[in-house]
């Protein structure tokens, strides 16, 4: 039976030149464990720096594409950490219990192929929505999302990713993190918080909508 879901395949950007990559493994492997688990879907890592994640959540897709390579730049030191991430929502045939290695259809195909045009065009997010109408704004809300996350520094990415999981008021943020609270605003002003914040509920709304109708 088909259902509605999100598939995100990704690699690391430039993992060749990285000299700790097993830190930089193991915090993809930790943030794809979050999200597999948040939205009770699965995860699977392929070649090294590829990865493939599939959740029953298609609303929540930019989120977790957000999410995902927030917490791999958070964690960045010397060198920076991020990955391209292909997003395809719509309808198919698999269940959270299922492998990703022998999964097929629309939805899986579409994530793949895509991922394979960011690489082309040096874009580093992008969203398929296979049989949906072509929507211009919402291709251009997703690259305006992800050069977004292409400036995020450390700090930008950290402030991000407490929004994403511990949504608590900038006082609460700014004893966590050990500093003042109008240091937390001018951070969440930097990474264009309330901007990227409206941006995601905005695609939840609509991928929600669409694939009730479809």
């Amino acid at each position: 039976m088909k259902q509605s879901i999100a598939v995100l395949t990704g690699d690391l950007i430039g993992s060749q030149r990285i000299t700790e990559t097993k830190a930089l493994y193991q915090a993809l492997e930790t943030a794809l464990e979050r999200l597999a688990g948040h939205y009770g879907g699965r995860f699977e890592r392929y070649r090294g720096d590829g990865f493939q994640l599939a959740i029953p959540d298609a609303s929540s897709a930019l989120d977790a594409a957000v999410a995902l390579r927030g917490e791999l730049i958070m964690h960045s030191e010397e060198q920076r950490w991020d990955a391209r991430v292909a997003v395809a929502v719509g309808h198919n045939e698999w269940r959270p219990d299922s492998p990703l290695a022998s999964a097929d259809g629309p939805v899986f195909v579409a994530s793949g192929k895509a991922l394979d045009a960011l690489t082309e065009t040096g874009e580093h997010l992008t969203l398929i929505r296979p049989h949906a109408p072509e929507d211009d704004a919402m291709t251009l809300l997703v690259r305006y999302m992800g050069e977004l996350v292409d400036g995020w520094s450390h700090h930008s990415a950290e402030i991000a990713y407490l929004k994403f999981w511990h949504p608590e008021s900038q006082q609460a943020m700014a004893e966590r993190l050990n500093i003042r609270q109008p240091s937390v605003h001018k951070r969440l002003r930097t990474a264009r918080w309330s901007m990227l914040a409206d941006t995601l509920d905005f695609f939840r709304h609509r991928l929600a909508t669409e694939n009730k109708a479809s």
